[in-house]
C-alpha cells in the first residue's frame, strides 16, 4: 500500500508527504483494510516515523474515531522492521537485518491475512524477489514535479492486472493490481 502523487513521487524533497490527502473516509477505508491483516512490514525511516507518532496518538482528545482507531490497529498489529542497523524495536515489532525470501515466504504463511509493506526501498528490494502479489496505490490529485519516485527498480518488469479501482471525495483514486504471471517478463528471478 503506498501513496502516490499524480506524477509518481511517494514523498517530495526532504521526505515531505504532507501533500497526502488522507481525510475521515479514506482514513476509514485504509481501518477497514488494517484490521484484516496479518503484519505490516516497514522499512526503517518509515517504521521511526509511525513509532514516534502512533503508540500515543489516541491520546488527543482532538484525534478523530478514525484516527484513534487507526492508533490501536497499529499498537496490536504484528509489525517487521528493516534495518542493518536497529537491534530492537519496541510496540509488537520484531527487527529482520535482511530481505531473505525463504524467511518473507514462511512469514506469508505463518501470518493470518494479508502483509502491508511501506517503503520505497523495502517495496524495490520485495519487488526484485518477487515477493509482492499485490499492488494497492492511492493516487493524489497532486503533481509534486520533484521528489522520490515510488518505482525506482529499473531492474524490474512486471505485467499487472487491475483489479479494483476506487474514487474518494478528496480526489484520491485507489488503483489495485494483482501480478499477472502469465505475461509477466521479469529481469528477476523468483516468482511467488
Amino acid at each position: 500500500m503506498q501513496s502516490v502523487s499524480l506524477d509518481g513521487f511517494f514523498e517530495g524533497l526532504d521526505r515531505d508527504i504532507s501533500w497526502q490527502l488522507v481525510d475521515d473516509e479514506l482514513h476509514r477505508h485504509l481501518n477497514e483494510q488494517f484490521r484484516t491483516m496479518g503484519a505490516f512490514m516497514f522499512g526503517h525511516v518509515t517504521h521511526e516515523l509511525l513509532a514516534a507518532y502512533w503508540p500515543t496518538a489516541d491520546q488527543d482528545p482532538d484525534l478523530s474515531a478514525e484516527l484513534v482507531e487507526f492508533a490501536g490497529i497499529w499498537r496490536e498489529m504484528p509489525k517487521f522492521v528493516f534495518s542493518r542497523t536497529l537491534t530492537q524495536a519496541s510496540w509488537n515489532t520484531t527487527v529482520i537485518h535482511d530481505v531473505v525470501p525463504e524467511q518473507i515466504s514462511e512469514l506469508k504463511v505463518q501470518l493470518r491475512g494479508d502483509i502491508a509493506l511501506s517503503g520505497a526501498n523495502l517495496a524495490s528490494t520485495f519487488m526484485r524477489h518477487g515477493l509482492i502479489d499485490e499492488f494497492q496505490i492511492r493516487v493524489h490529485p497532486v503533481v509534486l514535479g520533484q521528489g522520490r519516485p515510488l518505482f525506482e527498480s529499473p531492474d524490474s518488469r512486471l505485467s499487472l492486472r487491475l483489479e479494483e479501482t476506487r474514487a474518494f471525495g478528496n480526489g484520491v483514486v485507489l488503483l489495485r493490481y494483482s501480478r499477472d504471471d502469465a505475461q509477466t517478463s521479469l529481469g528477476y528471478s523468483n516468482t511467488s
